[in-house]
């Protein structure tokens, strides 16, 4: 793990760029950010649940097994349906699943920094981890401090998330480059 990690910091600093470049655009377009979450999943349920019933429709021509897909489709359509009748509960919905995310990938940070030796900053993501597991732990906590107030709080947290990812990249850059130059 640490070896993979060294030679792609590349994409630990990409990552972090990204991740700056999502949370300043949730801090400065919050209320847009919000619409276009909720759009996209209530369009990506719909076209999922269509696509899932053709599917089933297809194995029962061929007398397979058509139930399951036909049942995953009606379960996206009325995703999707709700998403457009009731943004708002699909915005909490989307709230509850950033904030299950959050924690999940938090833990998974942590676990990844054990495996970092001492010397290659792991305690970037050791920090990382717990940032992310408070931020999941806040958002599904305190639901009602409104949904602005919690995309400016996953901008934030985005943008120091990156800032992290970033600064773990150049620690992990700059001892490559000492590996490489001792080998040759």
């Amino acid at each position: 793990m640490t070896t993979v990690l060294l030679r792609n910091w590349w994409a630990l600093a990409l990552r972090g760029v990204l991740a700056i470049l999502l949370g300043v655009a949730v801090v400065v377009l919050p209320g847009v950010t919000l619409a276009a979450l909720v759009v996209l999943f209530g369009a990506y349920a719909l076209v999922d649940g269509v696509l899932a019933i053709i599917a089933g429709v297809r194995a029962a021509e061929r007398h397979e097994r058509w139930w399951s897909p036909v049942l995953k489709g009606l379960a996206g359509i009325a995703a999707g349906v709700v998403t457009f009748v009731q943004p708002a509960l699909t915005a909490l919905a989307l709230l509850y699943l950033i904030g299950g995310w959050g924690i999940v990938t938090g833990i998974l940070e942590i676990v990844a920094a054990v495996h970092l030796h001492r010397a290659h900053g792991e305690w970037l993501l050791v920090l990382n981890g717990v940032l992310s597991v408070l931020f999941g732990l806040l958002v599904i906590l305190w639901p009602g401090a409104g949904l602005l107030t919690l995309l400016w709080m996953l901008g934030a947290y985005t943008i120091f998330f990156g800032v992290l990812l970033v600064a773990l990249a150049v620690r992990l850059r700059s001892h490559h480059h000492r590996q490489s130059s001792a080998v040759a």
